[in-house]
């Protein structure tokens, strides 16, 4: 898709591709982080709230504790053994549940039969108290309190009174609690949308907020803290819950911050792309009308504006066009002569005698200590150019004029693993797989270097058309009397308009190849008395099938 896309596209998919991913990234991480950060911030808020309120009604139920320890200790409390008889007792407890306002509903003192004998309500006098059997009990330094299961939001406290001459017990100082204090304490330590609820140790809810059910039963965001260990109280614990949306509710504000921030970088990419793209595509299209017009007497120029590098190739393309129309003739000549084969022996001779001269007369030049770097490299070109050149001739002459094989008995199997180990560092520069079983020894009468030109030949070929990751199988297929060597591999193969044409010179589908290899495998092989031809491979790819007559 990328290559049908005009430069100016590019430009802005570049453009925007550099200034929109690594916003894209930061915004991403900065966004991951904070909510990570505010996610354990909530978490440590909740879990100190959740500890905090734990206290408060730790410290509420000792402070009641404590107040019926001090009170049953009281020398008025005495006056049980003669049954309150001038009601002093009475107005007493009256008093206490007055001082402490709604902390307590009703403080009674019972004797050992369980009868109220003195009440801070007096319509509960000479009732019997009922009670179930304790809830818990707390431990003290004097006695132990019992605490009895909350009744209608009532939490009743009881402690023996001791009779202060003999210690025995002469009766109960029971106090009822306002439990609805406790819930009144969740209720002001926490803010909507959170919740909370007090857990005896069997995860019974003992209070509770009015939304605790709603928010509690989506489990999204919690904490939990129990009363301290080894005070006298059970082993309680307070639960907060808060719903997640809202939680992160800041997180999502930060979000759209860092969503407005890439829309702006956007835009400002975008804006900034045109005029780039218009310096850069401009100068770019004026150089393709000049040579879409070369040849054609159209009238044109090279680009002289531009960014260096476009200025540069247009002065390339106005140097190439001039050397172009000097050799036009010069090469309407060479073409002709090229498909003379005939003639390539006798022009082999005229060529290399000057190439050698030219390698020679480089390799001379290159020993002169003053020449300039500029000449170095010069040098340099004229030695690989005439070392291709040479190759070429060469190429020229084996099509030409092939030689006949001397056949001698040789090891195919041996052969083709020496070529593809020739080949290996090439192929293993594109992770191209090379793939032979050499565990089949084949024996068959050829001329060894003749083979292994026909080998690189095919093996080379398919390593420069394949893509990276691709894969090459050499097989060997020995019969009685004839041997197979099929080269296959997994490219996009040869289309079928052109198949005919793959054995023909100067016929090639790689750029820069000059299209004698297959030819002069055709060639070798029919030398060999062999035949060779092309089809579909099983991998989808090209594949050549050599057969042989095995003596």
């Amino acid at each position: 898709m990328l290559k049908n896309l005009t430069i100016k596209q590019l430009l802005l998919l570049a453009f925007l591709l550099a200034g929109l991913l690594p916003a894209m990234l930061v915004s991403f991480l900065s966004f991951y982080q904070a909510r990570i950060a505010l996610k354990k911030e909530i978490t440590r808020d909740m879990q100190t709230l959740s500890a905090t309120v734990a206290n408060d009604i730790e410290r509420l139920l000792h402070e009641r504790m404590r107040n019926v320890q001090s009170w049953s200790g009281l020398a008025i409390m005495q006056d049980l053994r003669i049954g309150d008889v001038d009601k002093r007792l009475s107005t007493f407890l009256q008093g206490l549940v007055t001082s402490y306002g709604d902390t307590y509903l009703s403080i009674d003192v019972t004797n050992v039969q369980g009868v109220i004998v003195a009440s801070s309500e007096p319509s509960r006098l000479k009732q019997t108290l009922v009670t179930d059997k304790p809830w818990f009990v707390a431990n003290t330094s004097n006695h132990a309190l019992n605490f009895y299961p909350l009744k209608q939001n009532q939490l009743q406290i009881s402690q023996a009174i001791l009779d202060e001459n003999t210690g025995e017990t002469i009766g109960h100082l029971n106090a009822q609690f306002n439990w609805k204090i406790v819930q009144n304490t969740l209720k002001q330590a926490i803010k909507q949308p959170t919740a909370a609820a007090l857990f005896d140790e069997q995860n019974h809810i003992l209070a509770a907020t009015d939304n605790w059910q709603s928010i509690e039963a989506k489990h999204e965001m919690g904490a939990s803290s129990q009363f301290s260990r080894g005070s006298a109280m059970p082993n309680w614990q307070v639960r907060i819950e808060k719903l997640h949306s809202v939680a992160i509710a800041p997180v999502h504000r930060l979000g759209y911050v860092f969503l407005a921030l890439l829309f702006s970088t956007l835009l400002l990419a975008a804006l900034l792309v045109a005029p780039i793209a218009r310096a850069i595509t401009q100068p770019l299209q004026q150089l393709a009308q000049f040579v879409r017009g070369f040849g054609k007497n159209a009238t044109g120029s090279v680009p002289k504006a531009g960014p260096p590098e476009v200025r540069a190739l247009g002065a390339a393309f106005e140097s190439m066009t001039s050397d172009l129309e000097k050799s036009q003739a010069q090469l309407t000549r060479a073409a002709k002569l090229a498909v003379v084969g005939e003639m390539a022996a006798a022009m082999s001779h005229e060529v290399r005698t000057p190439l050698g001269i030219l390698r020679s007369s480089a390799d001379l030049l290159k020993r002169e200590k003053k020449l300039s770097q500029e000449g170095q490299e010069v040098l340099g070109f004229i030695s690989s150019e005439t070392e291709r050149l040479n190759k070429l001739v060469s190429t020229l002459i084996d099509a030409a004029r092939p030689r006949q094989p001397n056949f001698t008995e040789i090891n195919i199997t041996a052969l083709i693993s020496n070529v593809i180990k020739l080949l290996q560092n090439q192929a293993g520069a594109k992770k191209i797989a090379l793939a032979f079983d050499a565990s089949q020894i084949v024996e068959m009468r050829a001329d060894a270097d003749q083979m292994t030109q026909v080998m690189m030949n095919l093996i080379m070929n398919a390593i420069q058309l394949l893509p990276e990751h691709g894969k090459i199988e050499v097989t060997i297929q020995a019969g009685e009397d004839a041997v197979r060597v099929i080269v296959a591999d997994n490219g996009e193969g040869i289309a079928a308009k052109h198949q005919a044409q793959i054995f023909e010179p100067f016929f090639t589908q790689r750029a820069g190849g000059v299209g004698l290899g297959l030819a002069i495998v055709r060639q070798i092989v029919q030398a060999h008395g062999g035949e060779i031809h092309y089809e579909t491979s099983h991998m989808g790819g090209a594949q050549f099938t050599m057969t042989f007559a095995k003596n």
